[in-house]
């Protein structure tokens, strides 16, 4: 199997420095793929399905960073 993410961002998130090609590149890194897109809107892939709770913990702390 594999890992297909897509993230979808407010422009008022964009405002504050939240990206979406950056969450699903770090959720996709953890689950051994890569992707990307736009501020906006993005998508990837991963090879293992295994490791998606840990590719979504990347993506929120991804998400948190970016807020902080």
């Amino acid at each position: 199997g594999r890992v297909q993410l897509v993230a979808a961002v407010t422009p008022a998130l964009v405002d504050r420095g939240v990206r979406a090609g950056d969450v699903v590149r770090a959720a996709a890194q953890v689950a051994g793929g890569g992707g990307g897109g736009k501020d906006t809107m993005a998508q990837a892939g991963g090879r293992d399905p295994e490791k998606l709770a840990d590719a979504l913990a990347a993506a929120h702390a991804t998400i948190e960073a970016a807020l902080a």
